[in-house]
């Protein structure tokens, strides 16, 4: 499993956020300083308030995503309508699109979330299809 732990501002605002992408809460691991947010089966992100974040961290500082980016994190589709609907789901739960995908048979967009945290999502066309 993969867990993607994100600092957040406001913890309800960025649920809001992630389950209105479709996303489901782990209850088991959330409370009023962290929610757990099931991807998949094998991805999970959880959201840190700053103060729970800093708890993990070794003599450095949290970033502001909305300034600076670290990671991208990328997910993948498994359609080129799936990827609009990410987006318009993101942008409808106050998130912010970025720059389309697109390249060979890639078909992609990405946003940024509440804190600016980047989401890339992608589908790939089958290379062996006609």
């Amino acid at each position: 499993m993969i867990f993607v732990n994100l600092p957040v501002r406001d913890l309800q605002e960025s649920l809001a956020f992630y389950t209105g992408l479709g996303f489901t809460v782990n209850e088991q691991y959330s409370d009023e300083n962290a929610a757990c947010i099931v991807v998949s089966d094998t991805i999970c992100v959880m959201l840190l308030v700053h103060a729970r974040f800093a708890d993990f961290l070794v003599g450095t500082q949290i970033t502001d995503a909305r300034t600076h980016t670290q990671v991208l994190n990328a997910l993948t589709a498994s359609s080129r309508d799936e990827v609009d609907r990410f987006v318009e789901n993101a942008v409808a739960h106050g998130g912010k699109a970025r720059t389309p995908i697109r390249e060979g048979g890639m078909y992609g967009h990405s946003v940024t979330d509440p804190d600016g945290h980047v989401w890339e999502i992608f589908h790939m066309a089958d290379p062996t299809a006609n």
